[in-house]
């Protein structure tokens, strides 16, 4: 089962992504003291700082029971052009003034991508405690994006790791989508988070957003294979044109 809210264009839909979420971790935070969420990179957080920028401007957001993770990276230096901790840096921490230090958990860089992904589940477990793939942890959302091939996470079609079941955190070396090397999140986390969203716009992804939605082929993409703990199942955050064909 998925949800779908669409917006005109990319700035309303941040602004209802912002709305959504500030929702999430007010609940969160009143349940169990802190509002944990993995991000994305690409085109999300631009989308998303957009959003909470507009709103903490009407009414102050306090982001310090925030805890911000990654849903994957780059294998790149956390200030490489290339950097999904970068772009979430200059498009949402810096403007709203959220301390990386104490609310962010980087994805640390190094050569060898099979260590960082095995590092990466330890900054998991200090964050939600003890947790293996059995028993993984429970995010209160995971905020996703989508490729026009239906891609998301760096999870690819065709790609062995739309198997991996053991794994909390993965690596790959072979990304059909440069950079080559990456860390990302399995299905297995989505799965067992309170909330998964996907953050989707652009007339190239109107196509895969029909298959998954109407043409009941979402089996054929990654994006599709995505499922989470909420009975409503996943939401959708979608401007006009990505929505256009639906």
């Amino acid at each position: 089962m998925t949800q779908v809210e669409t917006a005109p264009t990319v700035p309303e839909v941040g602004l209802k992504l912002a709305k959504y979420i500030t929702a999430i971790a007010d609940k969160a935070i009143a349940a169990r003291g802190k509002f944990t969420v993995a991000v994305s990179g690409g085109s999300l957080p631009k989308t998303l700082g957009s959003g909470l920028l507009h709103m903490n401007e009407e009414s102050k957001i306090d982001f310090s029971k925030w805890q911000f993770l990654y849903a994957d990276e780059r294998s790149v230096p956390l200030d490489h052009a290339d950097s999904n901790h970068l772009e979430c840096k200059t498009q949402i921490y810096d403007p709203l003034s959220i301390s990386c230090a104490d609310n962010v958990h980087a994805i640390d860089y190094s050569e060898d991508v099979e260590e960082v992904a095995a590092k990466y589940e330890k900054t998991l477990a200090s964050v939600f405690g003890a947790c293996d793939a059995p028993q993984p942890p429970v995010f209160d959302l995971v905020l996703l994006g989508m490729g026009p091939d239906g891609h998301t996470l760096s999870l690819f079609p065709g790609h062995a790791l739309l198997e991996e079941r053991t794994k909390l955190v993965a690596s790959l070396a072979d990304s059909p989508k440069p950079p080559s090397k990456r860390v990302t999140l399995t299905y297995p986390v989505c799965e067992a988070a309170r909330n998964v969203a996907f953050v989707t716009s652009g007339a190239a992804k109107a196509d895969v957003v029909y298959n998954i939605h109407k043409e009941g082929n979402s089996n054929n993409y990654p994006s599709g294979l995505v499922k989470c703990a909420n009975e409503d199942g996943v939401m959708w955050f979608l401007d006009a044109t990505a929505a256009g064909k639906l």
